[in-house]
């Protein structure tokens, strides 16, 4: 029977069971996982993944016959796969082609699809690829997009879709098939109520970490993908043990330090700076032999190579991997036992000075954002750097600019506040030649409406409670109170510039500068109300 007769005799309503080669599940074997699809579907689609020596074990028993009900369930077809050795699985000859599934003519891939799902898989014509290792990719794509609805990645899972993928794995594959797996598994991890399970699954963890050891793109980005989302999820010590063997995160360093895809680059340091951020027990496994292996001088070295292309080529394909190339450093940063490699890095200053005085920074807001972070950490432990940066007027306009990028971010905004605060209260202004103090003045004038929308936008921060006396205050309340006696000195000043002094340029800031004492003025006095012992 072919897949059009089936479907018109479906249409029709003359065959309510099937093809015999595909029996639906007796009643009492059906899982109480309500789905969008019908789950005869799903399950179908996972017995044609088998791999040919399952599938033929089960044809010598008659499972394609007309046997009783429960010798064609999907458990039996199933479970018996399962069950059998690793040798039997992978004793097979490799060159199972167009026998590892039942190829089923004018199959077109399902649209079967939750609407938020998003298609991660595309149907790729490659030369050279057989008709089975195609129809095998098919319904394999079909599963991936499944699987990121909960309800159907529960199904799979019920009727042991990672049994089967890992018989899969355990015999030689193409890299499409080794890469839609792993798609699959990554989909599933999505859904937290199954990462026991996918732990669980004798053998898996270890097959998936040997991936790490191919040498194609989108697998590795796919098994990054998918170890990210483990050292993320409940289980995250099994994995974290898995992956402690120095050979195996020495290839990890390998991959970002040698990809030349800014894909793979952004998520080989996403699984990075998932085992940065993880809990202290995979910090215990996993941080050391990192550290050992130059884990900081990777980072710096990735982000020197990604502002190289930021300032040179600008490839919006490669912001995604410097933002989290920088949120890796960050995460490096507040780890007590190694910050000290991070802080006092001078290659690394010089980076994110550069990026804080980059012009267009729209383009790159996250990165900006959370190098500003990363900057007040080095500050934090290195204070004596505040008097040396606190002289470079383009990087004092280049941080003020980041006000609007950190106005919703409550750690960025507390991070620039504090930032300025530091540098400011360098300053000495009584002892600045007037054209020094001028240049100073005007770039903070330049930048008031940006201060003054942030001021008047969280001025509740300071204002919403009472602070006892003698509680310190806020670095943006210290910054502030800096502006204004910075711009003070210079209005009593400006009359003794040197005449050839541009006076047109000082009639401009005494435009602004009058705005700027008001709104900060106006900041104190409320602030003032609430530090009763201010």
């Amino acid at each position: 029977m072919t897949f059009e007769d089936k479907e018109e005799e479906e249409q029709a309503g003359e065959d309510h069971h099937g093809p015999s080669h595909h029996p639906p599940a007796p009643p009492d074997e059906l899982f109480d996982i309500p789905t969008s699809v019908d789950p005869s579907y799903i399950i179908s689609l996972i017995r044609k993944l088998l791999p040919t020596n399952v599938k033929n074990d089960h044809n010598s028993c008659g499972v394609d016959g007309d046997n009783g009900p429960n010798e064609g369930s999907k458990i039996d077809l199933i479970e018996e796969s399962a069950s059998s050795s690793p040798k039997d699985r992978v004793r097979g000859s490799p060159d199972h082609n167009s026998e590892a599934m039942d190829v089923v003519n004018g199959f077109e891939k399902s649209s079967y699809q939750d609407g938020d799902d998003e298609n991660l898989c595309h149907k790729v014509e490659k030369p050279g690829v057989s008709a089975g290792e195609e129809v095998w990719e098919e319904f394999g794509c079909v599963l991936w997009d499944l699987a990121a609805s909960r309800n159907h990645a529960e199904l799979m899972v019920e009727n042991l879709v990672l049994e089967v993928l890992l018989a899969n794995l355990m015999i030689p594959q193409t890299v499409r098939v080794a890469e839609i797996i792993l798609g699959i598994i990554g989909n599933l991890a999505c859904h937290e109520v199954l990462m026991q399970r996918i732990a669980s699954t004798q053998g898996l963890i270890e097959i998936i970490v040997d991936q790490l050891f191919l040498d194609d793109t989108q697998c590795l980005i796919e098994a990054c993908r998918l170890l990210t989302l483990c050292l993320q999820g409940s289980e995250c010590i099994i994995w974290a043990e898995k992956l402690q063997s120095e050979h195996i995160l020495q290839r990890v360093l390998w991959i970002a330090e040698n990809t030349l895809s800014p894909q793979l680059l952004e998520k080989n340091v996403g699984l990075l700076l998932a085992i940065l951020e993880s809990p202290s027990e995979v910090a215990r496994a996993l941080h050391p032999p990192l550290m050992k292996l130059g884990l900081p001088s990777v980072l710096i070295d990735l982000l020197a190579f990604e502002m190289n292309k930021l300032l040179c080529e600008r490839i919006p394909e490669r912001y995604s991997a410097l933002e989290v190339i920088l949120r890796s450093i960050e995460a490096l940063s507040v780890l007590d036992s190694y910050s000290q490699e991070i802080t006092s890095n001078e290659k690394l200053l010089q980076l994110v000075s550069d990026l804080v005085k980059f012009p267009d920074k729209v383009e790159v807001a996250n990165s900006c954002v959370t190098a500003v972070v990363v900057l007040a950490n080095i500050l934090s432990d290195i204070d004596a750097l505040a008097s040396e940066i606190s002289q470079d007027l383009p990087f004092i306009q280049g941080l003020l600019e980041m006000i609007p990028f950190a106005s919703d971010d409550l750690e960025a905004r507390s991070a620039l506040w504090s930032i300025v605060a530091r540098l400011l209260v360098k300053v000495q202004e009584d002892k600045m030649r007037p054209l020094s103090l001028h240049q100073y003045v005007s770039v903070l004038v330049s930048s008031s409406d940006m201060i003054e929308d942030d001021l008047l936008d969280h001025q509740l921060d300071e204002t919403s409670h009472c602070i006892p006396c003698g509680f310190k205050r806020s670095a943006r309340v210290t910054a502030i109170i800096r502006i204004i006696s910075i711009v003070n000195k210079w209005t009593t000043s400006k009359d003794c510039v040197e005449e050839n002094d541009s006076l047109e340029d000082h009639l401009a800031d005494d435009t602004n500068v009058g705005r700027l004492l008001d709104c900060c003025h106006k900041y104190i006095e409320l602030v003032g109300r609430s530090y009763s012992g201010d």
